[in-house]
């Protein structure tokens, strides 16, 4: 396995530039009724509440420097309508607020997060940056003008998707399969390799299993990091990627 370091500085950098970026499709004249098309239901401006208020709420909780599982997140009635153009100056407050809050958040402070991990605040910290570039994603989408996610931060969340989300059991479809499946994202030069027995997940650090036949069912994927995290939160088709093998065994590694 590996996996891309990145800092806090760092998260906080993309968080902003993500957001801004969000925020500009959002702001496109008539946008905010526009349906997302990677979120089905949801209206941009639906996208836009979502986005604030889980800034809301972690500037809310992660700092309070306890592990207990915080209240749940509510948008609260002083929200404006997702229709409402006031949604947009309100997710600007929200931003600025989650900024300074993060940029003042001790990465090592006692914090809550819902993955098998250590609870520090600095989990809060890459979560935001990845949450932000997904849904900025998602924005420009539906007004037809996607960028891809910057290739550092897209590897970071290659991997927090297999180191994170899946352990925690967040997968979008519990399929009940078997086998190993190795993704890599060339421009990067990284690769991980994942072995799926049915509810569980392991990322192996070498690629020693792979010689042992025991294994039947197998998958590779390979392209670009934010093509790869991309397929991985459902965004793109896997067929952007090079690939071969059980497409089901990929289809378990889908979160969001």
């Amino acid at each position: 396995m590996s996996r891309t370091q990145l800092t806090k500085d760092a998260w906080v950098a993309t968080l902003r530039a993500d957001a801004a970026a969000l925020r500009a499709a959002a702001g496109n004249q008539g946008v905010l009724d526009s349906p997302v098309p990677s979120c089905p239901g949801w209206s941009v401006g639906e996208l836009v509440r979502h986005v604030g208020s889980i800034y809301g709420w972690v500037r809310a909780t992660a700092g309070r420097g306890v592990t207990d599982k915080p209240p749940a997140r509510e948008i609260g009635p002083d929200v404006p309508e997702a229709s409402d153009a006031a949604v947009l100056d309100w997710f600007d407050a929200e931003l600025a607020l989650i900024l300074t809050f993060l940029e003042g958040l001790d990465p090592d402070l006692p914090a809550w997060n819902w993955a098998p991990q250590a609870k520090k605040a600095g989990f809060w910290h890459r979560r935001m940056a990845h949450e932000t570039a997904i849904h900025r994603w998602d924005a420009q989408l539906s007004v037809g003008l996607t960028e891809p996610i910057e290739t550092k931060l897209a590897g970071d969340t290659i991997a927090e998707v297999l180191d994170t989300w899946l352990p925690a059991g967040r997968r979008k479809e519990q399929l009940d399969v078997h086998g190993i499946v190795h993704v890599t994202a060339a421009d990067l030069g990284q690769e991980w390799t994942i072995r799926l027995r049915g509810a569980g997940i392991a990322l192996l650090d070498t690629n020693t299993l792979l010689d042992d036949d025991s294994h039947p069912a197998r998958a590779t994927a390979s392209g670009n990091a934010s093509d790869l995290a991309l397929a991985l939160w459902g965004r793109v088709n896997w067929d952007v990627l090079d690939i071969a093998g059980d497409e089901t065994l990929l289809t378990a590694l889908r979160v969001g």
